[in-house]
């Protein structure tokens, strides 16, 4: 399929930064320019830590909860979102938030709003632990109960009435379709939404993968482990027989890892900046890997507004400049 040297690099595309983690890293850089530090964020702004610690290097300022922002002081809600009763919090303390939830996160809120009024169990297909579903439980917490792996959906204790799903919009999209499968062969009447919810960032450089992965000797995401689309995308590569690994930056790469391989595949999760990836291209380059061919399987052209009150103070800036 394609042609190469002895030692080759399968670069995916798309890859790196979706448009709500750019979305999001530009709320934070803007509001440091337009208000100055220190600007606080709740939970990571993204799951990177090479973007947090920038960030952080620059005046943002990352808490665990809004008690630790002081009163009157300006907040960014993170892109995966927050629940109603840190919004309250956030209120009673006067904070001046900005909200970098990514727009896809903020359609499966509204969704289990709606599903919530209509009093549904919902029942959302997610990581219970991971920072989006908490928020999305948080929307209506009496009615929903977290499901994540097809063995739960085989043993969950549904209430009696009507039942609707969601999904973590990060998920892998086999890994969803297999519960989703389940439940609806248990409560054949479940009300599902009407888009699916993982996001289109995820969707591609899954798609990107399956297609390469016959092709590949091994696959190499750049991604922090706390990130969950990075995760899933190893995922799908190790269910293709591929060796896949995760990895913060370069360092992490262990020779053994590529030794006998001729073709390795590259790709980033949604959070992850594409600084990282030439540092780990170079690395190759530096292990016999220089033929670099990239190999695009989706064409991705996303982009999502800033918040109202960051277009008002980029537009102020921008006439101070002038």
């Amino acid at each position: 399929m394609f042609t190469r040297l002895d030692k080759s690099v399968l670069l995916l595309k798309p890859r790196g930064f979706c448009a709500g983690v750019v979305r999001a890293i530009d709320i934070v850089e803007l509001a440091l320019q337009a208000y100055g530090p220190p600007i606080y964020v709740r939970k990571e702004i993204v799951h990177n830590r090479f973007v947090v610690s920038d960030l952080a290097s620059r005046g943002a300022v990352f808490v665990d909860s809004v008690d630790d922002v002081p009163a009157g002081a300006r907040l960014v809600y993170s892109a995966h979102g927050v629940a109603p009763s840190v919004r309250r919090d956030a209120e009673e303390r006067n904070l001046r938030v900005i909200d970098a939830t990514c727009p896809l996160v903020t359609k499966v809120h509204l969704e289990a709003v709606r599903f919530a009024k209509s009093h549904r169990t919902i029942v959302l297909i997610g990581h219970r632990d991971h920072d989006e579903v908490i928020g999305t439980v948080g929307e209506a917490p009496d009615q929903t109960i977290v499901v994540s792996t097809p063995d739960e959906a085989e043993t969950v204790q549904v209430p009696d009435g009507d039942i609707a799903y969601l999904t973590q919009t990060t998920l892998s999209l086999d890994e969803a379709q297999s519960i989703i499968a389940v439940l609806k062969r248990r409560f054949p009447q479940i009300k599902g939404p009407p888009a699916k919810d993982i996001c289109y960032a995820t969707e591609n450089r899954q798609i990107a993968i399956k297609q390469t992965a016959p092709e590949a000797d091994a696959l190499l995401v750049v991604g922090s482990q706390n990130s969950s689309n990075s995760a899933r995308m190893v995922e799908v590569g190790a269910q293709r027989g591929l060796p896949s690994y995760l990895i913060d930056d370069e360092k992490d790469i262990e020779p053994a890892w590529i030794e006998t391989a001729s073709t390795v595949a590259v790709s980033a999760g949604a959070s992850a900046p594409e600084s990282l990836v030439k540092r780990v291209l170079e690395r190759l380059g530096g292990m016999g890997f220089r033929d670099v061919i990239e190999v695009e399987a989706v064409e991705e052209d996303v982009h999502f507004p800033l918040p109202p009150e960051l277009k008002q103070a980029q537009s102020l800036m921008q006439v101070s400049i002038e």
